[in-house]
């Protein structure tokens, strides 16, 4: 039965336009059929039998928001299922100077889903926990100093998450654990709201001058990492 389960899996990612779709949606934004539609490069009706087959199969969830419909990646899980798979497309030798170089900039700082990924986001768990703002004697916990730092960086931590706080995420370029959960969603969600960094519909993430201070206060120095990844 896992054997057959694995298949059926397989199968519905083995079309080139569904593959495409997910990896759109792996941004952790919702899309409209006609948004994959045009990332997949294929018309809007066979667009929409695709998203009917990754839905049946547990991959997408639609959602209406008044008239509009749209669609995202079911949960975290299946995101993260979606980007361990995307390592043996991402790893291979870049066949061009335009493929290498997003292939390092995908290295170097990405979106998991909702949170950061690359070079950038296992510094953002090696900081917090350096910085006493997660505590790792027993799991992953915010600390109360975590809690203030955040509070005062702005980003919100819910008191009764429907997920997760916290949780290690494994990094396919760094090999280490970066940290997925609704902290650093809400990290991630904060720092391009406020301008510390930008993201692109390849999930690329670009950190822009306004970074530095934030990230400091979480226990990156941005300098340092940057020089790292340069070397």
């Amino acid at each position: 039965m896992e054997t057959v389960a694995l298949a059926e899996v397989a199968a519905v990612l083995a079309d080139p336009s569904r593959a495409t779709m997910c990896l759109a949606l792996l941004d952790g934004r919702a899309w409209t059929v006609g948004e994959l539609a045009a990332a997949a490069r294929i018309a809007v009706s066979t667009a929409s039998e695709h998203v009917t087959r990754l839905a049946e199969a547990g991959f997408v969830a639609r959602v209406k928001q008044g008239r509009h419909a749209y669609v995202r990646l079911a949960n975290p899980r299946v995101a993260e299922l979606i980007e361990h798979l995307a390592q043996h497309a991402e790893l291979k030798q870049p066949s061009g100077l335009r493929t290498s170089l997003r292939v390092q900039r995908l290295a170097f700082a990405r979106s998991c889903y909702d949170h950061l990924a690359g070079t950038l986001g296992v510094a953002l768990r090696d900081g917090m926990v350096d910085r006493g703002l997660i505590d790792v004697s027993d799991g992953l916990a915010l600390t109360d100093t975590g809690r203030e730092v955040l509070a005062d960086l702005g980003v919100p931590v819910p008191d009764r998450p429907r997920r997760p706080l916290l949780r290690d995420c494994l990094d396919w370029t760094e090999r280490r654990e970066h940290l997925a959960g609704v902290v650093p969603a809400a990290v991630l969600e904060r720092a391009v709201e406020a301008g510390w960094l930008t993201r692109d519909q390849q999930r690329a993430v670009r950190v822009l001058p306004g970074a530095r201070g934030p990230f400091a206060a979480l226990g990156v120095d941005l300098a340092t990492v940057s020089a790292a990844q340069a070397s």
